[in-house]
């Protein structure tokens, strides 16, 4: 049986869709619990229930919607190109799950371990744009279409700020390979170790691009009720607007991930002497997930020309002179041998 799945063509082919389905089903079942997390985050900070009905403390709460939207009729608006109409939905979710392929969760555990894997990210990331604009202009609709727009701009102002100081963390370690990245944070100090510390004001700045990037709130201008009606998804029901959603909440999932492999040190355990593990990785993405639900709960939203001048004015010039002191910092220990060595991981 091994012979066959290392030596056959269908043998490895079945053992590549194995491994995917072992990464993308609980991926797809573990949305369903952090949207149900989601809204009763909300609820607690607004002293309110929040789902408590379906299941046992409203567990199921996420399923009776699912079910729910794959159930509701489909409806076309009149004169939409439904071919691009339908392909818009699933361009956005696949994008997003094909960004997983190069996640490890732990050391060894990934898909494709690629030397160039936040390349790659960035790369199919960058791709979800056009899911949003096929969207807004399928539905024949002016609404949606400028929607689109907005939500297209927004996306890509904030990938400029993310990729650079992305560039901040592959000076430091030299490399583009996430399992390298979290072996340069390791050492004697558990977290004191990892790039928290040195790239703090960068985790600030990625973070709150990380909410920009995926639309979430105070950014969530697009789908703002006091703005566009719900942007290019305004003629979206049942299971393309199912599709639209599921891949805005990976693409948040995917921000949560790249946060604690950048920054917190991935599967790195935070107390010396622990053992090191996935549920380390879990942990450090559920926390930065819980606080991407404060923000929705305590920030009031912004608006869309206040959005845009924070990253074109803040964020872009703030993030490259931050790549250009890492580099000084790395090529000539501007600050002292031991924080330029710390800073670049050495």
């Amino acid at each position: 049986m091994i012979e066959f799945f290392t030596t056959t063509g269908l043998g490895i082919a079945l053992l590549i869709l194995g491994q995917i389905l072992l990464v993308v089903v609980p991926l797809l079942v573990a949305l369903a619990f952090l949207m149900y997390a989601d809204r009763k985050i909300w609820a607690a900070v607004q002293m309110r229930r929040g789902p408590n009905v379906v299941g046992a403390f409203g567990l199921l709460q996420s399923f009776a919607d699912f079910i729910k939207y794959i159930l509701k009729e489909i409806v076309y608006p009149a004169g939409s190109d439904r071919a691009v109409f339908l392909l818009a939905p699933m361009i956005s979710l696949v994008m997003a799950l094909v960004a997983w392929a190069v996640i490890p969760f732990n050391d060894g555990w990934v898909l494709a371990d690629l030397n160039v894997a936040i390349l790659y990210v960035m790369a199919v990331s960058s791709l979800e744009v056009y899911g949003v604009i096929m969207g807004g202009w399928a539905s024949n609709s002016k609404y949606p279409f400028l929607g689109s727009l907005r939500s297209a701009a927004q996306m890509i102002s904030y990938e400029v700020s993310l990729g650079l100081i992305i560039i901040g963390i592959i000076i430091s370690t030299g490399s583009m390979n996430f399992g390298d990245i979290v072996a340069a944070q390791s050492g004697n100090y558990g977290l004191l170790n990892w790039y928290w510390l040195p790239h703090f004001p960068m985790l600030i700045l990625f973070f709150i691009s990380a909410l920009a990037e995926t639309n979430r709130p105070p950014f969530d201008l697009p789908e703002a009720e006091s703005e566009l009606v719900a942007g290019y998804q305004t003629e979206y029901s049942s299971t393309p607007f199912l599709l639209f959603m599921i891949g805005e909440l990976v693409a948040v999932v995917l921000m949560c991930a790249l946060v604690a492999l950048l920054f917190l040190g991935g599967w790195l355990s935070p107390i010396p002497g622990l053992p090191d593990g996935i549920l380390w990785l879990l942990g450090k993405m559920l926390l930065v997930f819980f606080v991407f639900s404060m923000v929705k709960a305590i920030t009031p939203r912004y608006r869309y020309d206040q959005l845009m001048r924070i990253g074109w004015k803040v964020f872009l010039p703030m993030s490259l002179g931050w790549v250009v002191l890492v580099s000084f910092a790395a090529k000539f220990e501007l600050f002292g041998g031991a924080y330029a060595r710390w800073m670049v991981g050495g």
